[in-house]
């Protein structure tokens, strides 16, 4: 089963062009299914059933693993057998009849408007200079744009162009979107790059934007660090993370009207199901919309 998991995914790789870190994450969450099933004496693919598969997803559930984590486990297992068929390795895929995960992902969790400004606001309090300016720039331009974290740490001077008010992202698969970037954002990412970029590069070149204090790229690691600093400080009690700025990011551009196209080019979704997601209504904003406009409040 290995050799074909391999061989699965190179074909991601080289066809689909899919990132190393999202092989990566096919690869564990396919050799652990596969783990579970030469426990059970079941590691021939063509003896798989659809039974064997929802037992796997139930005991990794009585083993508290999160739903989201057991969507992504079974979409790649999904992929997986729907290429084993394709390629007639198998005549049967065992999991055409599984729910599909995204009817019960958990919703994103976004932060409030009043709370993404606190967080916002945090890095004004740093005395360093280049650091307060630098995670003042990174902070307004994940916000402004929606960028996922790998995407902004990549991102390069050469991908801005302020004086229009856009940015140029690679996301996944290499796809490359436009994105609009406001005022704000904008004249941040400008101070920084005056007053802050060149005494963090000193003597050494970099095409990157957002460097670290010896010059390099910004890494993930160091990203998800500095917003998780700012979000203590602000007190905000929810979970916060690179991603949550993007989750906040599509969902108040929807409560404000914005059309779910729009979100999703700007997003860089290939699906539009996977933009929906972000159009839940709180049930107090469904009551004010029901009380303004029904003719019978």
């Amino acid at each position: 089963m290995k050799a074909l998991i391999e061989e699965f995914l190179n074909f991601l790789s080289v066809e689909r062009g899919l990132s190393a870190n999202t092989l990566e994450a096919y690869r564990r969450d396919l050799l652990l299914f596969a783990g579970f099933l030469a426990a059970g004496k079941t590691d021939a693919l063509a003896r798989v059933t659809r039974n064997d598969i929802l037992n796997y997803v139930m005991t990794e559930k009585g083993r508290g693993r999160a739903s989201g984590t057991l969507a992504r486990r079974l979409v790649a297992i999904k992929v997986f057998f729907r290429y084993l068929v394709a390629q007639r390795h198998l005549a049967h895929d065992p999991t055409e009849t599984i729910e599909s995960p995204s009817l019960w992902r958990r919703l994103p969790e976004a932060l409030s408007v009043d709370e993404t400004e606190r967080l916002l606001q945090q890095p004004a309090r740093i005395k360093t200079d280049w650091q307060r300016l630098r995670d003042q720039a990174c902070l307004e331009l994940l916000y402004a744009t929606g960028m996922r974290a790998s995407e902004i740490t990549k991102l390069q001077v050469a991908d801005l162009n302020l004086e229009v008010g856009y940015v140029r992202c690679l996301g996944k698969g290499g796809k490359e979107r436009i994105v609009p970037v406001g005022r704000r954002a904008s004249a941040a990412v400008e101070r920084y790059l005056s007053h802050a970029r060149p005494r963090l590069l000193k003597a050494a070149a970099s095409a990157h934007l957002f460097l670290n204090h010896r010059g390099k790229a910004l890494t993930r690691v160091s990203l998800w660090r500095m917003i998780k600093s700012y979000a203590r400080s602000a007190k905000i009690q929810k979970r916060v993370m690179p991603h949550t700025l993007r989750h906040s990011f599509a969902t108040h551009l929807l409560e404000r009207g914005a059309d779910l196209r729009s979100v999703q080019e700007m997003l860089g979704h290939a699906d539009i199901s996977t933009t929906q997601r972000y159009t839940h209504i709180d049930k107090g904003r469904l009551k004010a919309i029901h009380q303004k406009y029904h003719p019978r409040p």
